[in-house]
């Protein structure tokens, strides 16, 4: 089974590079461009991880974890924060709402794969299996 990934940001070309590489890397990617998307999205079909900014309209990235984690159904989805406030604040922040982990913009593509692979497992048919 192809596992999934749900980029959610409100920067296009932070999408376009995240889902290039959840692609190459051999997941099935879906986009939200903010925090109410997200969650429709999450519950038309639940991903099985979600690349969650942190400062989005609408909704911000903290919120959105947080309701996540709120709701049992979606208690398998796991969560990745993405910021640019590097500060260990937010970091905790991002922890105390149920985030995974958390990675601090600008990133590492191979350091955001080597995340995503540690967390769901290599991808079905990826060069690693």
């Amino acid at each position: 089974m192809v596992r999934s990934v749900l980029i959610v940001d409100d920067e296009p070309n932070i999408v376009r590079s995240l889902q290039f590489l959840m692609i190459s890397a051999g997941y099935d990617v879906r986009v939200a461009r903010d925090g109410e998307q997200a969650l429709d999205e999450i519950a038309k079909t639940q991903p099985d991880l979600v690349l969650l900014d942190a400062m989005m309209p609408k909704r911000d990235g903290f919120d959105v974890c947080q309701t996540i984690r709120a709701n049992p159904r979606w208690a398998g989805v796991r969560v990745i924060m993405l910021t640019a406030k590097g500060r260990d604040i937010e970091r905790e922040k991002g922890m105390a709402m149920g985030a995974d982990d958390y990675i601090t913009k600008p990133f590492s593509t191979k350091e955001v794969v080597a995340l995503v692979e540690k967390i769901l497992g290599p991808a079905e048919g990826s060069r690693d299996e």
